[in-house]
């Protein structure tokens, strides 16, 4: 009985790990729309994003193709702003972009942070000359050191 009992474990367990041999391990799931799959137009407007679209995932890919879908319907100063920002954004590094994306989501959850800030900034352009470039963040306020 031992050995008939010893002989049923041992055959389950060969057949559990033969089972479990014969499953594929869950494949990477393939961010989508690829590079190749956006049309002339997007490519065009997401050309500063080519270089990294490989890692980004599935959904930052598909809010930056509605954003292109949404390009040509702008206005021309809200076009050359997103270019500008793509590219700023594209120069970013990936802790950068991080401590950006935080802080944008803390000044969604807090108001009165955001309203100070626009407050702040509405105060700067009004002291600055017009025509005058903006004066690039002190180094306190810039990403890398947050």
């Amino acid at each position: 009985m031992a050995k008939t009992l010893a002989a049923l474990i041992v055959s389950l367990c060969i057949a559990f790990s033969a089972a479990a041999a014969q499953t594929k391990p869950e494949a990477k799931k393939i961010a989508k729309p690829a590079w190749t799959e956006l049309s002339l137009a997007q490519q065009q407007v997401l050309a500063p994003l080519q270089p990294e679209w490989e890692q980004l995932d599935t959904v930052r890919r598909k809010k930056w193709v509605s954003i292109a879908d949404r390009y040509p319907t702008m206005k021309p100063p809200e076009q050359e702003r997103l270019k500008k920002r793509m590219q700023e954004w594209a120069a970013l590094s990936p802790a950068e972009r991080k401590v950006a994306r935080e802080k944008y989501q803390s000044l969604k959850k807090e108001p009165q942070k955001r309203d100070e800030l626009k407050r702040r900034w509405q105060e700067y352009e009004q002291q600055r000359p017009p025509g005058a470039a903006p004066a690039p963040p002190a180094a306190s306020e810039t990403p890398a050191s947050q």
